[in-house]
């Protein structure tokens, strides 16, 4: 019984994913993104993140398709049979983490990541940073680039590059990850729970000031940043069988 009647097409800026919604359209209909049954989002990557964060409170399923450049996120791209790809779909169910940022005027700024929380340093001084878990401190002085906090859909972007742990898609874990750590030179990160409260302090933030990013959200010269899972923020994306998200996470392990 097909559950998604009504879909909303949205669209990448490439010409192939404008091309691609244009032949969808013409095919299935576009319904308003408010009163669809689905979302099927057309690009790569970067639109699929954009589409969970502006649909994040719909509670509407995404379902991707390859048009764009890196398709971690994305099913292939195919116009026939769509109603019974969206029926047939495996769904994956993923939390954003919730990031409280202060900065050095004494300003809160909140926003959600899908795939990691970032802190970078922001002048040719490396960043002096201090962890807190669950309120205890655990590192009182890390020395690198930056530091960042994956979710197990987002171990596989940003936090592998860094040489971060790959996380099963149902693991309830996060991965704490340094980015070229000069001291302790040997620490590797951590791996977490998915229910701990994990805090950054920027030490000396006015010689050493650092910007901490939230999937592609900057906020500049922090003096702290606070953050944890937001499990009232469930969001649902759709994968075909044969190209489930989980399969994937565990294919990228075995990759050279």
């Amino acid at each position: 019984m097909n559950q998604f009647k009504t879909i909303a097409f949205v669209a990448g800026q490439t010409p192939e994913a404008r091309e691609a919604c244009a032949r969808l359209e013409k095919r299935y209909g576009n319904a308003d993104p408010a009163k669809a049954d689905v979302i099927v989002a057309l690009g790569g990557d970067g639109l699929m993140l954009q589409t969970l964060h502006k649909f994040m409170k719909s509670g509407k399923p995404i379902y991707g398709m390859h048009r764009g450049t890196v398709g971690f996120l994305m099913n292939e791209f195919a116009e026939e049979k769509l109603a019974e790809r969206l029926t047939s779909a495996h769904i994956t169910v993923i939390h954003p983490l919730l990031m409280q940022a202060r900065d050095v005027q004494g300003r809160t700024h909140e926003h959600r990541a899908i795939n990691e929380v970032s802190l970078f340093r922001q002048s040719a001084q490396a960043s002096h940073l201090r962890i807190l878990i669950d309120g205890q401190e655990r590192l009182a002085e890390l020395i690198s680039d930056g530091v960042l906090v994956a979710t197990p859909a987002g171990s596989t972007a940003y936090n592998l590059s860094a040489h971060g742990p790959i996380l099963p898609l149902d693991a309830p874990l996060l991965a704490l990850t340094p980015v070229s750590p000069f001291r302790p030179r040997r620490w590797r990160g951590a791996i977490l729970s998915d229910r701990a409260v994990i805090e950054f302090r920027v030490l000396d933030p006015e010689k050493r000031p650092v910007s901490a990013v939230a999937d592609q959200v900057e906020v500049r010269d922090i003096a702290s940043v606070k953050m944890a899972l937001d499990r009232s923020n469930p969001l649902t994306l759709l994968f075909d069988p044969e190209h489930a998200l989980d399969d994937r996470i565990v294919m990228e392990q075995f990759a050279f």
